[in-house]
């Protein structure tokens, strides 16, 4: 009986340790504008530099709809120009997750002009989802270079799913098992 609690204790602390490497590759969720969310008072340019978006990532609009709507649009021009005469979609209800699923660079506005006009504006390029390049015949290995994980739960968090739900059972029996 003792053998058996060694080796759950050991499968338990293999699944925890590579665990944390299977959640890394996961999804980013980025809260636009952090704390403040999408609003005339955030500083859209600072919260999206160096941040870094692939596909697969979602991006979570929270905003005041009497501060105005959300368009997404088409091109740099209408962008530039806060023209939303011709939006590809207007985000109408004041809290929205939009998933990345392609590559490319998306164009998101205010509707109400003064706002945009201001820099309540985010364009967002979309990378391909990150993968390591290794080559066994030089002593280097190339990674694609990514931002600096966020400092709050606020500003972007990692997806965990599956991951704690399978440490957390793991755990569960480990403590049933020591108890018997």
């Amino acid at each position: 009986m003792e053998m058996g609690k060694g080796i759950i204790f050991s499968v338990a602390l293999m699944v925890m340790c590579l665990g944390g490497k299977w959640v890394r590759a996961a999804q980013v969720h980025h809260v636009v504008g952090g704390d403040r969310g999408w609003d005339p008072t955030s500083d859209l340019v600072s919260w999206s530099s160096g941040r870094v978006f692939r596909v697969g990532d979602q991006i979570w609009l929270t905003y005041s709809v009497a501060e105005g709507l959300v368009a997404e649009l088409k091109s740099r021009e209408e962008y530039e120009a806060c023209d939303v005469s011709n939006p590809i979609m207007m985000y109408t209800e004041g809290l929205h997750t939009i998933p990345l699923e392609s590559e490319g660079i998306r164009y998101f506005v205010s509707s109400e002009p003064k706002n945009c006009k201001n820099g309540l504006k985010l364009h967002v390029e979309v990378l391909p989802k990150a993968t390591p390049i290794t080559n066994t015949k030089t002593k280097f290995s190339t990674l694609p270079v990514e931002a600096a994980e966020p400092t709050s739960p606020s500003s972007g968090s990692v997806h965990y799913g599956h991951n704690t739900m399978l440490m957390l059972v793991v755990i569960f029996c480990v403590i049933i098992s020591l108890a018997y």
